[in-house]
């Protein structure tokens, strides 16, 4: 084994012991920054040289004393690599990066996995299939958005790494009504035009600008939906080798090489439009998708996109060869609702593909896998009911109110 290297990671949000600990044993020094919110939280700290903790979560950061902070730890450290573990961490790792000349994606790159209007932009320029949007920015822009393109709209933050902040406008008046409540905050946000389709996602890991896994799957109830109206959120993998499987594949390749991810995991969403058929880009990010969806993907796949991605970042900062496993071609899905217990008893939901229980409090949430893709779907269907009996219940979203 090569000379140990000495990863920065960061996360405001409990995630990642997979990657932490997968990056610990390839024999390499692991330092985490996170927030002093989740001190308390379970992290692999056996796998973890050191944690430091920051005052405030996410945009409460001061990125001065962050840079000052990893600066001290460079003076004894020789820091190879900065890694984002979530959404929000993305600028911070960028701005590091920058900052103290460490390779990889740097702030400009780091936008197209953020931005949700530099993504439609970079998109649109490589010849991907966009929704038609706009930018806040120019009252003319906006009142020729409005008059040449079909409502609904939405309006969404750039910058949100859900659901969350989304508002659905039917029409001008409405439009300019919200525009006016956002007030100076009109910036963060864009106008896009709502089309009504289905929601696929697919997930990926990328060495050296090449894809090495993909694997595409679809909301049985879209991430908006679910966090507008409470619900239950449920994903499937496809039929490997369908055309919307193809198609994805197809697409997700270019908007990699339009974005320039060069290593690391991806998580892009598209919708197939009800009306001509057709895919269009929604959104990407540079990690490992949120709500158990990594470990649906390795229920199907047997590849566990978080120990992947950490043995990537390995290789690349020590100049050494990547491997992937083997992919196996199961079929899974994840249903996943918010409980009106804390800890619900789903010991009735005992059939034998059940794989994986989510163990978050609050929640009630679980992954199935078979070799067969319509008994995935049957019990995803019979789960879904059950749990909007038995133990669904909904929350507010909270409002955003900061923007990155």
């Amino acid at each position: 084994m090569s000379a140990s290297k000495t990863f920065l990671c960061i996360s405001n949000y409990f995630k990642g012991n997979a990657f932490l600990t997968a990056l610990k044993k390839q024999g390499n020094r692991v330092f985490l920054v996170t927030t002093e919110q989740l001190r308390h939280k379970p992290w692999a700290f056996e796998y973890i040289d050191e944690v430091f903790y920051m005052p405030g979560q996410d945009l409460d950061w001061d990125m001065d004393l962050l840079l000052k902070g990893v600066g001290g730890l460079m003076k004894d450290h020789k820091i190879e690599a900065i890694i984002a573990l979530d959404d929000y961490d993305v600028e911070k790792a960028a701005f590091l990066r920058e900052n103290l000349r460490i390779p990889g994606m740097g702030q400009t790159t780091g936008r197209y996995f953020r931005d949700k209007l530099a993504m439609r932009i970079r998109a649109k320029d490589a010849g991907i299939r966009v929704p038609a949007f706009s930018a806040l920015f120019n009252n003319e822009e906006i009142n020729h958005f409005a008059d040449t393109v079909e409502a609904p709209w939405v309006l969404k933050p750039r910058s949100e790494a859900s659901a969350h902040g989304i508002i659905k406008v039917h029409n001008k008046t409405d439009l300019w009504k919200h525009i006016d409540e956002l007030g100076e905050n009109r910036i963060y946000y864009l106008v896009e035009q709502f089309k009504p389709g289905d929601v696929y996602h697919a997930d990926g890991l990328q060495l050296d600008g090449k894809t090495l896994f993909l694997t595409v799957s679809r909301y049985l109830a879209t991430p908006m939906e679910i966090s507008q109206g409470g619900g239950i959120f449920r994903s499937a993998n496809l039929k490997y080798g369908s055309d919307d499987d193809k198609k994805i594949k197809k697409v997700n390749e270019a908007i990699m090489k339009a974005f320039g991810l060069k290593n690391g995991a991806s998580h892009t969403e598209f919708i197939k439009n009800r009306e001509d058929g057709e895919i269009y880009f929604l959104e990407t990010a540079s990690r490992v998708g949120g709500a158990h969806l990594a470990e649906m993907v390795e229920a199907a796949t047997d590849i566990n996109l978080w120990e992947e991605w950490a043995k990537i970042e390995d290789a690349v900062a020590k100049g050494e060869k990547y491997d992937l496993p083997k992919p196996s071609k199961n079929y899974a899905g994840i249903v996943l609702t918010l409980s009106k217990y804390e800890h619900p008893d789903l010991s009735s939901f005992d059939d034998s593909e059940v794989c994986f229980r989510v163990p978050l409090e609050y929640h009630a949430g679980l992954i199935v896998k078979s070799p067969k893709q319509e008994r995935v779907m049957e019990l995803l269907d019979n789960y879904a009911e059950r749990f909007g009996k038995e133990l669904s219940t909904s929350a507010d979203a909270p409002e955003v109110k900061k923007f990155h």
